[in-house]
């Protein structure tokens, strides 16, 4: 059996993109704020009056993913909870002052990060990047809850 070519397999490719975004993340834009905290806060500038549940869905993250991501906001004192007045059974969730500071300060670097991380390709290939990016993050969407499982109707393969 010979080695498989990894530079054709997306996984691991997106893996080391991963890694790249990862450290640049660290070291330009914050080390206190994740970038799924970030998206989170981004969440609440763009659209008010949100819950968690859809915070997470906007942002793409599991219902156990964002409940720890909003108490890690809520203790850091970027966001508070309160009840929504339509439905005292749901919180809403609202950026304190520090919050949209926070956010303001992360946007700005946030830019300056993704010239650096984008900087390798052309304004036409960045488009193209883009576009390719999306179109394969809202196929695996539908991979999260396939409505027949895998291996369902075939050989067992």
């Amino acid at each position: 059996m010979s080695a498989v070519d990894l530079s054709r397999h997306p996984g691991h490719l997106a893996r080391r993109l991963q890694q790249a975004h990862y450290l640049l993340w660290n070291t330009m834009v914050s080390e206190e704020t994740t970038s799924p905290q970030f998206a989170v806060l981004n969440a609440l500038i763009a659209e008010l009056g949100l819950d968690q549940r859809t915070v997470g869905e906007r942002v793409g993250l599991d219902c156990s993913t964002i409940a720890e991501v909003i108490s890690r906001l809520s203790r850091r004192g970027l966001l508070d909870k309160v009840r929504d007045p339509q439905d005292g059974r749901r919180s809403l969730l609202q950026l304190t002052e520090d919050g949209v500071r926070t956010h303001r300060r992360i946007s700005l670097r946030a830019a300056r990060m993704n010239q650096v991380f984008l900087g390798p390709l052309s304004a036409e290939e960045q488009a193209v990047f883009f576009d390719l990016l999306r179109r394969v993050s809202d196929a695996a969407r539908g991979l999260r809850n396939p409505e027949e499982p895998l291996g369902v109707g075939t050989s067992g393969l």
